[in-house]
């Protein structure tokens, strides 16, 4: 069996990057905890980083992003044909919008994310295929900040397939807020969601 994470200890305070490099994270689409749906992620040395754990997998109106020790970190609501984050358990004042592309002209685009001022431009868009784990984030001046990669097995030519893949941060970037990214791409185009737009 492959080793998805060669360890499964809680760091003190996880890094954003090591040296300005990008932070290298390794996301597993598996709950820790027995009959819950959820992700587990790891950085680069196997310590746990993140965690999502829901008990009900059926609903996804609410999902809370965790650091190792179980701590809430941002929690994410959907709202009609959108989803907000917000800093912690709080629901008030959120952080920011994602909304899923329905632009058919533009097939690059899966979804822009934008601040909670109300203002219409967007600030990050998300380009790419999340069905194919390869996909980028750019910030309002077309720079990448976090990226979306398969993830390769020890063996060379060997996959771990969909469940397991990178998330590339770069140092400038949030980890939090590009692992709540994943979170919301994956309720718009995972493999419960019947989608053109992730294809």
């Amino acid at each position: 069996m492959k080793k998805v994470h060669p360890n499964a200890t809680v760091p003190a305070a996880a890094p954003p990057s090591i040296n300005g490099s990008p932070a290298v994270l390794t996301v597993w689409k598996k709950s820790l905890l027995f009959n819950c749906d959820g992700f587990t992620v790891f950085d680069a040395k196997g310590n746990l980083v993140f965690r999502v754990d829901n008990y009900m997998s059926h609903n996804k109106a609410q999902i809370v992003l965790m650091d190792a020790s179980g701590s809430s970190l941002l929690t994410i609501r959907r709202k009609k044909l959108s989803w907000l984050v917000f800093d912690g358990e709080t629901s008030t004042n959120p952080r920011f919008s994602v909304r899923k592309n329905i632009n058919l002209l533009n097939t690059k685009c899966l979804a822009h994310i934008r601040s909670p001022d109300g203002n219409p431009k967007a600030v990050h868009v998300i380009e790419g295929s999340y069905v194919q784990r390869c996909c980028a984030m750019f910030d309002e001046n077309r720079r990448q900040v976090a990226e979306i990669k398969p993830k390769e097995a020890a063996v060379k030519g060997v996959a771990f397939g969909m469940d397991v893949f990178r998330l590339i941060v770069k140092p400038e970037f949030d980890m939090a807020t590009a692992m709540a990214i994943v979170i919301i791409l994956d309720q718009m185009f995972g493999s419960s969601t019947i989608s053109r737009r992730g294809l």
